[in-house]
């Protein structure tokens, strides 16, 4: 069965994704700002590694709690008009981050920026998957993942640079700002896209959920997806804090790791949504998961190098690991029906929600400081998350695509 998409312009399609990536932009921008700043918290809260690795698993997990209640509402409202509600509460959430003046309160405000923001991913996805057809998905969705890319190049980096010259609130101040602008500027040119409704009248807010639940094929989807995420968020969190305390880089150079990184995959995410569409998306993806493991070891098990050697290494890990989103999202917006992708969407986020917390929280339990201050078993997360990327190669092959054989 194909599904049946909104007719729109090209003009009409670009400033729909467009306007999708950069919503996409702030959310991610305030999630993975976390991580770079986790020297400054440790030493500002004095907090352990483990409790900032809490802190950082308090978004995703939040994130996670709030998709499992979005799969009883998520399809019973017109696509646009929940996206910039939801958005509006998330950059409320963002500027209580920067107002927070402690570990417990700013711990709370992430817990409620983790709650909007797990949707906004979710209900971004749906959207795509809704206007744009099967064949060009792939092209479409790495239009949306390169807010990924620009989120390192630009947010990141801007954002370390607030946080020196001013404080650590700053950041978020700012993304909060954004937020706002990028609101008003999506009830503009975002479209009404309520297609889907139609199916949902006369059901119980439980029963689209029922029905994902009961397809065998959304679970081998999730489970795909969960390996995905567990296998980058083992290490993700604490690439900073490697570099800083075993690596010898200087809290000036870290901005550079992130846009080094950030360039890099800005001008491969393309190029991997151009193979998607052209080779197929389970090659694709097998293909870039494959390559990702290399840099996996390569960076959890680096030694003392120059700067430039520790910024190829990690550059080559962002372009893999972030690549690998393009061709399982892909995937993923294609193992459900229309009328339940939203649902299935917002289920699926807080799948890897859970498996990002529990992934970064098992990360912290694999490292710890030895006398000197320098993280000790690093070098297990990266073992870890090899063992999932080969998983994730095997189970790639019995996730269903609802697209004819012949382009899939």
């Amino acid at each position: 069965m194909t599904a049946t998409h909104p007719s729109f312009t090209p003009r009409q399609e670009r400033w729909l994704l467009l306007t999708l990536a950069a919503i996409n932009f702030t959310h991610i921008v305030d999630f993975m700002l976390m991580m770079p700043l986790g020297p400054q918290f440790t030493a500002l809260f004095h907090i352990s590694d483990a409790e900032f690795g809490l802190l950082v698993s308090a978004y995703t997990l939040a994130a996670g709690v709030s998709g499992l209640a979005a799969t009883t509402y998520i399809d019973r409202f017109e696509r646009k008009t929940l996206l910039l509600r939801l958005y509006a509460a998330f950059a409320l959430a963002t500027l209580a981050c920067g107002l927070a003046p402690s570990y417990a309160t700013l711990m709370a405000a992430r817990i409620l920026a983790g709650l909007f923001g797990g949707v906004l991913g979710a209900l971004v996805q749906t959207i795509v998957g809704d206007a744009i057809p099967f064949e060009r998905r792939g092209r479409a969705m790495s239009v949306v993942m390169a807010s990924f890319s620009l989120a390192a190049v630009v947010g990141v980096p801007a954002s370390l640079w607030l946080a020196n010259a001013a404080s650590w609130h700053a950041p978020f101040f700012a993304i909060a700002g954004l937020s706002a602008a990028v609101c008003l500027a999506g009830a503009r040119s975002l479209p009404r896209l309520d297609g889907h409704l139609g199916a949902a009248l006369g059901k119980s807010a439980t029963s689209a959920l029922r029905a994902v639940l009961r397809e065998p094929n959304h679970w081998r989807a999730f489970g795909l997806s969960m390996l995905v995420m567990s296998a980058g968020f083992s290490i993700i969190p604490y690439v900073t804090l490697y570099s800083t305390q075993n690596l010898g880089v200087l809290p000036g150079q870290v901005p550079l790791i992130y846009l080094a990184g950030g360039m890099s995959t800005l001008f491969t995410v393309r190029l991997w949504g151009t193979m998607t569409d052209r080779w197929g998306k389970v090659p694709t993806f097998r293909l870039i998961a494959a390559g990702s493991m290399l840099p996996m070891l390569a960076l959890t098990h680096l030694p003392a190098v120059p700067l430039w050697g520790l910024i190829l290494v990690s550059s080559l890990f962002f372009v893999f690991v972030s690549g690998r989103m393009v061709p399982s999202m892909a995937i993923l917006t294609s193992a459900t029906q229309p009328h339940m992708r939203g649902t299935f969407m917002s289920l699926n986020a807080a799948m890897q929600s859970l498996a990002m917390g529990a992934a970064a929280f098992v990360g912290g339990l694999l490292i710890h400081r030895d006398p000197a201050g320098r993280l000790v078993g690093y070098g297990w997360a990266g073992w870890l998350s090899v063992a999932l990327t080969l998983i994730a190669l095997v189970w790639v092959s019995r996730v269903r695509m609802n697209a004819p054989a012949a382009v899939a």
